[in-house]
């Protein structure tokens, strides 16, 4: 079997520092090596479903200049869609044209999360200005993808009301806050009885080990290591078939996770 997803973080690096989001925090840093990030392109090359992947985990994906030449080679020689992630200050014309130019993408996602000058630079630690200007700049053009603003945090309907009255071609996206497994609380305490959606898929960090899901942000919880396995290995493992049988509420490290939930 081969993963919904592949999620894979080639830079661990970020130009913001969000409240809610543990990337302050990680010890970890650098880029994926060369020789790794080449052996997992082709391992997704010889996949033989469509699949999603997503060029991001904990990062600023447009950060690494490798990122273009990363999503054509994908797209190119293997069955994969693209999710592309940012929080939408690195979003130069440069990078629109690029992204423009790829022929699979499923959407371009930006993570706006306030519409309050002083709220959003306290939310991310990055200026307003810049990223409101970069959003008009992609509104104002022809760009061929689905665009979705998103909030983590459920903002009230002003929020809706500013993106909609500023851009009204890009869809809209609002999230509850999660937990990052203990880094913070989370807005809802739900906590489904059912497997959990992420067990589906593979999140890679840049040093090739392969965290517990996207909200391990540290790999506290490794689940492999594609340096010495391939990614069908570590998916295949009988650590993930377990857990297709399982409810989240079963699983120590996940009873407690309300990640997907909506109130």
């Amino acid at each position: 079997m081969i993963p919904r997803e592949v999620s894979l973080e080639t830079i661990s690096l970020c130009n913001a520092k969000c409240t809610f989001c543990p990337y302050s925090t990680l010890e970890r840093s650098g880029k994926m090596s060369g020789w790794l990030l080449d052996k997992l392109i082709d391992e997704m090359s010889e996949f033989d479903k469509p699949f999603i992947f997503s060029p991001f985990k904990v990062n600023e994906p447009l950060l690494d200049p490798r990122f273009i030449d990363i999503c054509r080679t994908v797209e190119s020689t293997s069955l994969a869609t693209l999710q592309i992630f940012t929080n939408g200050s690195p979003l130069t014309q440069r990078h629109i044209d690029n992204i423009s130019e790829l022929s699979r993408v499923k959407y371009l996602w930006i993570s706006l999360n306030s519409h309050i000058q002083d709220e959003y630079e306290a939310l991310m630690s990055i200026p307003f200005e810049r990223t409101v200007r970069r959003l008009d700049n992609l509104h104002d053009q022809d760009f061929p993808h689905p665009v979705v603003l998103s909030a983590v945090g459920y903002p009230n309907d002003s929020f809706v009301e500013y993106c909609g009255n500023r851009w009204p071609k890009f869809g809209l996206a609002l999230l509850p806050k999660a937990s990052w497994l203990g880094f913070t609380d989370p807005q809802v305490d739900i906590v489904p009885d059912i497997p959990c959606g992420r067990w589906w898929e593979l999140s890679i960090m840049s040093n090739g080990i392969v965290s517990l899901c996207c909200m391990d942000g540290e790999g506290q919880f490794p689940t492999g290591d594609v340096n010495k396995q391939t990614m069908l290995e570590v998916y295949n493992s009988p650590f993930y078939r377990e857990r297709k049988e399982m409810s989240r509420r079963d699983v120590d490290v996940c009873k407690t996770c309300t990640y997907g939930v909506r109130e």
